[in-house]
């Protein structure tokens, strides 16, 4: 029988484990001799499909004794380690002031308002020279709202949008033009790129064939193919937001993602580093998790003696930052123990720097998921609120820390501390999106695209594209494909399907449907500003729908300008929604192939 003790990295992946048992070291120290080794190994991973080859203790006995307060002989050595670990130890300059700080005592603080971080992101809109595009810019930055866009033609980008537009030249359909960094700091996407089709005789410079709608001309696709914009081109742009935007489950920093156990790379950071004697480790263990899988034990031993009372464990500098800005905070899933611990999260690569620090209590024997909003972050520098620190910055995320201690901040004491062992398991730590979720990607599609080959279908009361689908290059085909793509990319989305696009003016009644019967018109004016509405509201995500206007294609459609429409409360429509509903139900029920 095996139990993994680990002072160190805590790697679960691809490592075999040896069949011979490995046991705590005897000496006189808590924690294993060799630091971050197991018998003298250097720990690595282990694949969790490989865990019924090896067989491990379910019963894991503390090597814990009781409490001890009473004057005890500081462990220089483990001191040592426990600096050269985490990247080596503080300047001299800072130590020295650490010791005539303690000495000294804490002088007085003035109260002074925190500073929080600064949610704003930017929102993306693909495709912002197109009819729908220009349109949602202009609604953005009217509501001003921060905006960057997507073009290939600059020059035409900036002659209609403005010089001083904020601006990505990439195309969709070239992978190697969408670098991620170019994407920091946006929250949001609208996306409105397409396939171009135009007349096959030709267009006016401002194509007003077009606007008319393809029922008016012979089209053909101009450009590039329906398969590489809207799948290829899809799939490329899903790829480099995907980082920036968040999806719905959350990113994984500590347990099982895609069937393997992420990794960690922890270390014991107790109050040996101010003369204290408590000791701490990670222990990681393949069936202590919930429902019997795998969990990292953070245990030890605290004592009050020297002076000392906190244990803790703490992450190495990660090598390359951790940006978590599109999400809203940090979710432990635990086993509480009724004890108080604290969550730090630190930005700075420096070993003795402001942690970004919060409280949370557990719950006695019981698996619970915690969430700790990054909003809720307090600078925190030796046990006391830095006032004049920055705010946090979720984008340069470099490490992570628990700790249980007998201490708060500024003075306070943590009211369920005692002395002794603890044992805390926590089979995952992660990023989240706060409730309810909204979307992240709004999507500009076609109603029709599950229409081309369904069964019983009278093509001839359908519009142009769906009876030219395979002239036109399978258009439908592939924008239905492209929606698919969103749908599993775990981005949170809504997909808007207008029927014909108009240049009407906004303002008409609507009809929102799903399942993809519908056509008629709707004007392009009012597509932009449902999705811009869309991004705002939980009742649209994980949406698709398809959308008209009451108003028939013989009667055009004006406005008053001295009597404008109110403007619409697009919720009472996105609140009849359900999710699931896309058009597809009729082709799964039918041998003919999408």
């Amino acid at each position: 029988m095996e139990v993994l003790y680990f002072q160190g990295p805590s790697s679960l992946v691809n490592t075999k484990c040896s069949k011979k048992s490995v046991r705590p070291p005897t000496l006189p120290s808590l924690l294993p001799k060799p630091f971050l080794q197991l018998n003298d190994r250097s720990v690595s991973g282990w694949s969790l499909r490989k865990t019924r080859s090896v067989c491990y203790s379910s019963s894991l006995s503390t090597i814990y004794k009781g409490p001890v307060s009473e004057k005890q002989g500081w462990d220089l050595g483990r001191f040592i380690k426990t600096l050269y670990f985490f990247n080596g130890p503080p300047s001299p300059a800072k130590f020295f002031e650490f010791i005539i700080e303690k000495l000294s005592g804490p002088g007085p603080e003035l109260a002074k308002p925190e500073k929080r971080m600064d949610p704003t992101g930017i929102v993306l809109v693909a495709g912002a020279t197109g009819g729908v595009g220009r349109r949602v810019v202009d609604i953005l930055r009217k509501k001003g709202q921060p905006v960057r866009i997507l073009v290939r033609n600059e020059e035409k980008a900036r002659k209609m949008l403005g010089l001083d537009i904020d601006m990505i030249v990439g195309d969709i359909t070239k992978e190697s033009t969408l670098l991620p960094e170019y994407f920091k700091g946006i929250r949001k996407i609208i996306n409105a790129t397409s396939v171009i089709v135009g007349p096959k005789e030709g267009d006016t410079p401002d194509r007003a064939k077009y606007s008319q709608g393809i029922k008016f001309f012979e089209p053909e696709i101009k450009g590039d193919l329906p398969e590489m914009v809207e799948y290829v081109g899809m799939r490329n742009l899903l790829n480099a937001v995907k980082g920036s935007v968040g999806v719905r489950n959350g990113k994984v920093l500590f347990g099982i993602e895609d069937g393997m156990f992420k990794e960690l790379p922890w270390g014991a950071l107790d109050d040996v580093v101010m003369g204290g004697v408590s000791e701490s480790m990670l222990l990681m263990d393949p069936t202590s998790g919930e429902d019997g899988g795998p969990a990292g034990l953070f245990k030890g031993n605290v004592s009050t003696a020297n002076n000392g009372g906190f244990t803790s464990i703490r992450t190495k500098n990660f090598p390359v930052a951790e940006d978590l800005s599109a999400y809203d905070g940090v979710e432990l899933r635990l086993r509480g123990d009724g004890r108080r611990y604290k969550l730090i999260v630190r930005t700075s690569r420096d070993w003795d720097t402001v942690g970004y620090t919060i409280s949370f209590d557990t719950i006695g024997g019981k698996w619970q998921s915690i969430r700790l909003p990054f909003a809720s972050l307090r600078p925190i520098f030796r046990a006391r609120t830095v006032f004049d620190a920055p705010p946090f910055d979720p984008s340069s995320v470099v490490s992570l820390q628990l700790m249980f201690s007998k201490f708060e901040y500024d003075g306070k004491l943590n009211p369920t501390f005692v002395e002794g062992a603890f044992q805390l398991p926590i089979s995952c730590i992660r990023a989240y999106l706060k409730e309810p979720i909204i979307p992240r990607f709004v999507h500009v599609g076609s109603a029709g695209v599950t229409r081309p080959e369904r069964p019983g279908l009278d093509l001839t009361r359908q519009p142009p594209a769906v009876r030219l689908n395979k002239e036109l290059g399978f258009i439908l085909t592939y924008k239905l494909k492209g929606e698919d793509l969103i749908r599993e990319s775990g981005i949170p989305y809504t997909i808007v399907r207008p029927c014909a696009l108009t240049e009407e003016p906004a303002g008409a009644d609507l009809i929102f449907d799903q399942g993809d019967n519908i056509t008629g018109k709707i004007s392009r004016e009012e597509v932009a500003r449902i999705c811009v509405a869309a991004l705002d509201s939980p009742y649209a995500c994980d949406k698709t729908f398809e959308v008209k206007s009451v108003v028939p294609f013989s009667e055009p459609f004006k406005i008053d300008p001295e009597n404008p429409p109110p403007e619409k409360d697009y919720d009472v429509y996105f609140k009849e929604l359900k999710e699931g509903i896309t058009g597809k139900e009729f082709l799964e029920k039918s041998p003919v192939p999408v």
